[in-house]
């Protein structure tokens, strides 16, 4: 008996260290996916590449995700899952309306911050029309875009913004804070190039500007 459960012991204890070594390739393979995506879009990404990166045999992507497109798909979800959750406390957050879009402004700052992949494979995306979005990660999307639209029906309510179209706000919100993020070598090189001053904007000053513009146009005379 002690032998069995000795064994069994030993069993439980493999799975699990084989469970890990398979979280930890997932977590590479993506990482890894996630860079090549970022650089070559979805059409020319490599598999070979990203295995070789990920210092793991191509077949483990396969194993992990089943297809390229599997693979890509998953990626775009967790970031706009990411968005989702994130604007989605601001929206519910026990605050006046303008610190809910200040708080939506950070949030799709932090999440973009934090994925280097997000603002380049996103441009990609939107100039292809969203062909690789599947149905959650338009869900996703939605998500982000409604919260967005209460926040500002919430300022209306209160007499504090002006109606306006959440499609507009979310574009005047994401895009420049997405360019920030994608554009540090182009930045770089300007900055080599004579115009001063091009890698000294900071992520908080960024999201100050985007803050600041958004609520001008939710707060300021109609016109």
């Amino acid at each position: 008996m002690a032998m069995q459960r000795g064994g069994k012991r030993g069993g439980t204890g493999r799975r699990r260290r084989q469970e890990e070594r398979s979280a930890t390739s997932r977590q590479r393979l993506l990482a890894a996916a996630a860079a090549e995506f970022a650089a070559r879009g979805f059409a020319g990404a490599s598999v070979d590449r990203i295995a070789r990166t990920a210092r793991i045999n191509k077949a483990m992507i396969y194993y992990h995700f089943g297809s390229k497109a599997a693979l890509y798909r998953d990626i775009l979800r967790d970031m706009f899952e990411a968005v989702a959750a994130r604007v989605g406390d601001a929206e519910r957050a026990t605050a006046a309306p303008d610190d809910k879009v200040r708080a939506f402004v950070d949030a799709i700052a932090t999440e973009a911050e934090a994925r280097p992949h997000f603002p380049p494979i996103w441009f990609r995306e939107i100039a292809e029309g969203g062909t690789h979005l599947d149905p959650a990660t338009l869900a996703s999307i939605s998500a982000v875009i409604k919260s967005l639209g209460q926040i500002l029906r919430e300022g209306c309510a209160a007499g504090r913004f002006h109606p306006v179209n959440p499609l507009l706000v979310h574009a005047g919100i994401v895009g420049p804070i997405l360019l920030y993020f994608a554009s540090v070598t182009l930045r770089g090189r300007l900055q080599r190039g004579g115009v001063p001053g091009s890698l000294m904007v900071s992520r908080d000053e960024v999201v100050a500007h985007v803050q600041r513009v958004a609520l001008l146009a939710l707060e300021g005379p109609t016109v």
